[in-house]
């Protein structure tokens, strides 16, 4: 066992991403032109905003909306982002969030009161991630296979447990709670922060984020270091699951309802954001701050064309060109990468 520990490190230090402290210019200082550019673009996109809706973008209620409808897809984002850096995919994580936000509004969830919903919606989607990772890992299954059965079945068990009717969240305390704020700022918005701040220092600071990089780098190698990579896997897919549960208590609050139809879609914005935000989709390289940024220019496009009353079939389009670009540079750096 002590001769693999050293391997277990030269593993994770070989697999460690560009854009940490780690990577430099030729000065010798830290750089990372990918964050740079995407934040150039989310300040771009905030003055498209400021220039084709004037009187209404740059208003408090308006970026308290943006961050608002920011803040579950952004929870899911980061979960996603664990999944792809380790070398996998998520189909399932939208229909997860309608499963834990149905499983946590049922009546009869709801008479033990605020906690045990929360713990159940916790609880529902960890499950759903772990079996997910098990099926992966263990049995050997294509992320994508595995994923997607989840993300077919979870939204059937959320349409049979809800009669495919709309849960009304009847305790107040919950609501109290969840739709409030502290100092000054909503508790949803918290909840993001939190989530993006934990999940940037287990990514970067943690031997569980090493491994990630390391797993999606090269997981033959990282196994021959004497890393449980199977284990590894289960818990990646765990640990979105669980993101995916927080994302269903956090609709259910700003809804007030759990419906089989929440989280719709979403798995498809969070992949977006991630891919966006720089994280490649061969795995072993990524970066929260990318995603981050990922979600609040994809928010701050959904927000411009409500502004300007534009229809949502343009925005989707938008967003397809969005992705495919961002794909496409993806490609590209990499292949210079390998060049160089």
């Amino acid at each position: 066992m002590t001769q693999l520990e050293p391997a277990e490190n030269t593993a994770e230090r070989d697999t460690e991403p560009p854009g940490t402290p780690a990577s430099r210019d030729k000065r010798g200082f830290p750089v990372d032109l990918r964050l740079a550019s995407l934040f150039g673009v989310l300040v771009l996109m905030i003055i498209i905003g400021w220039v084709t809706s004037p009187d209404n973008f740059l208003t408090g209620s308006n970026f308290d909306t943006i961050l608002r409808l920011a803040a579950p897809s952004g929870v899911v984002a980061v979960g996603m982002t664990f999944v792809i850096i380790s070398g996998g995919i998520d189909l399932s994580v939208g229909s997860v969030v309608g499963l834990a936000s149905v499983w946590m509004t049922t009546l009869a969830t709801q008479s033990y009161g605020p906690w045990v919903m929360v713990i159940c919606g916790l609880l529902v989607g960890l499950a759903a991630g772990l079996v997910n990772g098990v099926l992966i890992a263990y049995g050997r299954m294509v992320p994508f296979i595995a994923t997607l059965a989840m993300y077919i079945s979870a939204r059937g068990l959320a349409e049979y447990l809800s009669n495919k009717q709309t849960q009304v969240v009847r305790d107040q305390d919950f609501l109290t709670f969840f739709r409030g704020s502290f100092l000054g700022i909503p508790t949803l918005i918290w909840i993001l922060a939190v989530v993006v701040v934990v999940g940037w220092v287990v990514l970067n600071r943690t031997t569980f984020g090493r491994r990630t990089f390391a797993v999606g780098g090269n997981p033959e190698a990282t196994r021959l270091a004497g890393i449980n990579v199977k284990r590894h896997i289960a818990l990646v897919y765990g640990v979105a699951g669980a993101l995916a549960g927080i994302t269903a208590i956090m609709l259910a609050a700003r809804t007030t309802a759990g419906s089989s139809t929440n989280g719709l879609f979403y798995e498809l914005d969070a992949i977006a954001a991630v891919v966006i935000g720089g994280t490649v989709l061969t795995g072993g390289r990524g970066t929260m701050v990318g995603t981050l940024i990922g979600v609040m220019i994809f928010t701050l496009i959904t927000n411009i064309f409500a502004q300007n009353n534009l229809p949502t079939e343009v925005q989707n389009i938008a967003k397809g060109v969005i992705i495919v670009i961002a794909v496409l540079l993806q490609f590209r750096t990499n292949r210079a990468r390998s060049t160089t």
